[in-house]
């Protein structure tokens, strides 16, 4: 029922979003007030109150007609436009015409009563009264369902009203630290996932609305910047009572049951489905270890898998393969999961698509490259670099090295994963026999094979990867074996350009971390001169700050 579609404001942060390409009246403005409806031209309040003033009068004289003439002259009929004056003279006007006004002073001498609903205060007794109005509504729903099952027309209003109570819910998002608590006291939650499976979709596409509203990293408001240290405390903790509240109920498991209820091909329900991903993101964030949960006890990986294969693309295909790199990143026994499910075999086939053509919109792209990162954190387990081999993904990878598009960094960055190890050293036979020393060479070159680099520029990404394939093929390439001497072979051609290519990296790096040891250096003093002594310090913490301080001032990538 179209008349319960009422979207919630959106989030702020970077965290994916639902665009307008999902939603062509976007989906995530507000709905005008009743005031503001009236007073757009889409209202037929207009016309109504035009009939209802309609009064005989006498007819105007000359001065009458100019004015009026003068009246119907303004821009919109304006009905200020004559009358409200500057200091320097100019005319803007109010931006409403006579009848607009008339009608807004009539809205301000009655309150705008039994227009403009009361504002909840976001206070304990306010959040209470919020709660207490959606249990009402929906005890009465539920009774008039069971009362009239086959007259739509008898629950109708109930349903409504239940509606009106759930999108009451969404400012609670402001207040986490007083309101989260009260939703689990009071038993909210319970009501909450119950109404995941009421028989109007539209009630469960606002419930997973406001779930998603209420589990969103933005909640708080956008003074989240200016709390003090108690204010986030409060606010983490109310965010995590809230989410430890839905895990005991078994919300995730419940929705999983549910994606199939949504019809992508209805408009509303495709915004759904993009909430209840959006669901599965946010818990995850507030509850990393859930990652495993989810993989484990639902069908959630394999219907991600399912999803990602459809034929055309759209916010929700990319937001199930976003999904799918978070969930193996860090998880072993979810990236085995993932190659039982013959995933690796189901992500080169997505990815053959984009050997010989790049993706088409900048949403296709990032989808492209969360499968790369998907395929690399699934690289990381050794069972999976055999079975990588087994789909022909060495030789996918080198194809699309070879064509030089977007794919090409991607392909080399999983070839990396795939290629190290002892568990890789079959990959690199096979990355051998397949020619791709010729592809290798030719990116670790670049475009200025005969002129030197400068020394001191920082080593791309590409590259690192490109000196991760390298090294992976002389430790597991036998010292004996073909496959080594072709490789060396490479290296003595074109009078060492290879080696010199190598060796102006090397120059590059000294200089830069020279740099940075300066840096650190001036560091270590400057904490002298401030009464720090280094005794007082933890020596791992002196190691890993400089560590890490080293890495990033010398350009080092991963």
């Amino acid at each position: 029922m179209d008349v319960f579609k009422v979207p919630k404001v959106p989030p702020t942060k970077l965290k994916r979003k639902l665009s307008d390409s999902i939603s062509p009246e976007n989906a995530k403005k507000h709905k005008p007030s009743p005031l503001e409806f009236m007073l757009s031209d889409q209202s037929t309040s207009m016309k109504v109150f035009r009939e209802s003033t309609i009064k005989v009068e006498d007819a105007p004289d000359e001065d009458d007609r100019s004015s009026d003439a003068q009246e119907e002259f303004a821009p919109g009929n304006d009905a200020d436009y004559f009358v409200e004056e500057d200091e320097d003279g100019r005319f803007f006007g109010g931006g409403l015409t006579r009848e607009q006004k008339d009608i807004l002073n009539i809205f301000e001498e009655a309150g705008g009563e039994g227009v403009v609903g009361d504002i909840e205060e976001l206070s304990l007794p306010g959040v209470r009264r919020m709660l207490l109005r959606l249990e009402r509504a929906i005890n009465k729903n539920q009774d008039q369902r069971s009362k009239y099952p086959n007259d739509p027309t008898k629950f109708i209003d109930s349903e409504a009203d239940l509606d009106s109570a759930i999108k009451g819910l969404l400012p609670l998002s402001q207040i986490p630290a007083l309101a989260y608590p009260e939703l689990v006291k009071n038993e909210t939650i319970q009501m909450l996932i119950g109404l995941l499976s009421h028989e109007n979709m539209d009630i469960v596409i606002d419930v997973v609305e406001l779930i998603d509203e209420l589990t969103d990293e933005d909640v708080g408001g956008e003074d989240e910047a200016d709390e003090d240290e108690d204010e986030q405390k409060n606010r983490d903790a109310g965010m995590k009572v809230l989410a430890n509240a839905f895990v005991e109920h078994s919300l995730l498991e419940l929705l999983v049951q549910n994606l199939n209820r949504f019809n992508e091909d209805d408009e509303s329900d495709r915004q759904g489905l993009f909430h209840v991903l959006a669901i599965f993101e946010n818990m995850i964030a507030l509850i990393p270890e859930l990652s495993t949960r989810i993989v484990e006890t639902t069908a959630f990986l394999k219907w991600i898998l399912s999803r990602i294969q459809a034929k055309t693309h759209d916010e929700n295909r990319g937001y199930a393969a976003e999904l799918l790199a978070i969930l193996l990143q860090n998880e072993r026994s979810n990236r085995m999961k993932f190659a039982n499910e013959n995933g690796m075999e189901t992500t080169l086939q997505i990815l053959s698509k984009y050997r010989r053509k790049d993706p088409e919109t900048a949403d296709e792209e990032e989808f492209m490259e969360n499968l790369f990162d998907a395929l690399c954190s699934a690289l990381q387990e050794p069972e999976n670099k055999a079975q990588f081999n087994e789909s022909e993904g060495v030789d996918l990878m080198l194809i699309m090295m070879k064509e030089k598009l977007l794919s090409r960094s991607r392909a080399i960055k999983v070839l990396d994963n795939a290629l190290s190890t002892s568990a890789g050293t079959k990959n690199c036979e096979v990355f051998i026999e397949a020619l791709g020393l010729k592809a290798l060479f030719s990116a670790f070159m670049g475009k200025s094979k005969k002129k030197k680099t400068e020394a001191a520029a920082p080593a791309s990404e590409e590259t690192s990867h490109i000196l991760g394939i390298i090294s992976s093929l002389f430790t597991n390439l036998g010292s004996d074996s073909p496959e080594r001497t072709r490789l060396l072979t490479k290296f003595v051609e074109a009078d060492y350009e290879k080696v010199d290519r190598l060796l102006d990296i090397r120059e590059g790096l000294e200089i830069r971390l020279k740099v940075v040891d300066r840096e650190l250096g001036e560091e270590r003093k400057e904490m002298r001169r401030n009464g720090e002594e280094e005794s007082e310090m933890e020596e791992s913490t002196i190691f890993w700050a400089g560590f890490v301080w080293r890495m990033t001032g010398s350009a080092i990538t991963s």
